[in-house]
């Protein structure tokens, strides 16, 4: 007697040939065991497919049937599907295509849970910088993803990629999103992103990684939900660097000179630290000296300079000193604005500073002239040479 299991697919399997059990008739139950699932998100049936095979499909799966480049059908419904000709009006196209000439195809098996998958740099690549130039850098992180379109990804990492494990699925998209965070890089590089700012903006070269992804996976069937845990460390040498101009800010210098002059004293100490007979010696003596001169003008120029003394002016009346602000003596209440020897305009009032001929405030002339000509003061009536009166 032949065991009931022969027919439905005894004996063990392994991870190669888990997921068909073939029967007596040649006919074959195909399925994708839980247990070798794991984080693949597409497996590969080993054996082709034929008509009077059974395709089992669960919950979280769906199968394609693919042949000539093309996918001809996918069953996303969980069911047992038999390839009869009795199942051609549920089938439809796939039962057609498999009663060809060519009675078979390809099977593949897609989760469409949510994968998580971590993403980094291989090669270190480059990024220029304002202030470094061309600066070597990394980048890691994290995604999330699912599958979104059963037919595209098929057609995309089988057909064009010829993707055939898991695995290599997962590198393709792993060198998508770094082409995406490039581009991304890109960008934000033509706003103004610099490296010093890559630390507080990890978040946005996340988010802007993320939404340049999600049109280019939709063309591959793939659907990016997520971008984390990003980082881009600096090289050493950029570390040193931004040390270095955070020291000379101390000092109240501009980033560039700073970091020159702060260049400049690092080999002349490791030249003092290293001497070569008089010319070591002369090397260190002059960083020595250089040094000690430009931290004394450093120092120099913060030493708090003493407050000015407060400018004073004296009341043209009383002669009292008041500060040059005031307009008012503080002794006699008189006019400080007023020059000393000032005396009214004979016309408006306004005093009128000595040696002035004409009023400032009305024009008036301050000078008078008698009858015969001669000049008189404007607040005399008498001419002082003849005596004579004076009409004002």
């Amino acid at each position: 007697m032949i065991p009931i299991a022969f027919f439905f697919g005894g004996g063990k399997r392994t991870d190669q040939t888990a997921g068909h059990k073939e029967g007596l008739s040649g006919s074959m139950t195909i399925a994708w065991d839980d247990q070798f699932k794991r984080q693949n998100i597409m497996w590969k049936v080993p054996r082709n497919v034929r008509m009077n095979d059974n395709v089992v499909v669960r919950e979280d799966e769906i199968a394609v049937f693919y042949r000539d480049g093309k996918v001809l059908a996918y069953l996303d419904r969980p069911d047992r599907y038999a390839l009869t000709s009795q199942n051609a009006p549920i089938l439809g196209r796939l039962i057609q295509a498999l009663s060809g000439v060519v009675q078979q195809a390809e099977v593949y098996y897609l989760q469409k849970r949510i994968f998580d998958g971590k993403f980094g740099t291989q090669d270190a690549f480059l990024f220029q910088d304002p202030d470094f130039d061309m600066v070597q850098l990394r980048a890691f992180g994290d995604f999330r993803y699912r599958l979104k379109d059963p037919e595209t990804f098929v057609n995309q990492f089988v057909g064009t990629f010829g993707a055939a494990t898991s695995a290599e699925v997962e590198d393709r998209i792993k060198g998508e999103v770094v082409k995406q965070l490039n581009v991304t890089l890109g960008k934000m590089k033509a706003n103004g992103l610099k490296v010093v700012d890559f630390a507080a903006s990890l978040n946005d070269i996340e988010q802007g990684t993320l939404a340049n992804s999600k049109p280019h996976f939709l063309t591959l069937g793939i659907e990016i939900l997520q971008i984390s845990g990003l980082n881009i460390p600096l090289p050493d040498s950029i570390k040193e660097a931004l040390e270095k101009m955070a020291s000379a800010k101390v000092l109240g210098r501009t980033n560039a000179a700073a970091y020159q002059q702060f260049a400049f004293a690092d080999s002349m100490k490791a030249a003092a630290a290293n001497p070569s007979g008089t010319a070591g010696t002369g090397v260190g003596l002059g960083a020595g000296i250089g040094m000690g001169y430009a931290m004394g003008s450093q120092m120099g120029g913060m030493v708090a300079q003493p407050p000015q003394q407060q400018q004073m002016r004296a009341c043209p009346k009383c002669g009292t000193m008041n500060p040059a602000n005031v307009k008012f003596c503080g002794n006699c209440g008189a006019d400080t604005t007023v020059a000393a020897g000032s005396k009214p305009c004979i016309k408006c009032g306004k005093p009128v500073p000595p040696g002035l001929k004409f009023c400032g405030e009305c024009g008036a002339p301050q000078t008078l002239r008698c009858p015969d000509g001669h000049e008189v003061p404007g607040n005399m009536k008498f001419c002082p040479e003849c005596g004579k009166p004076v009409k004002s």
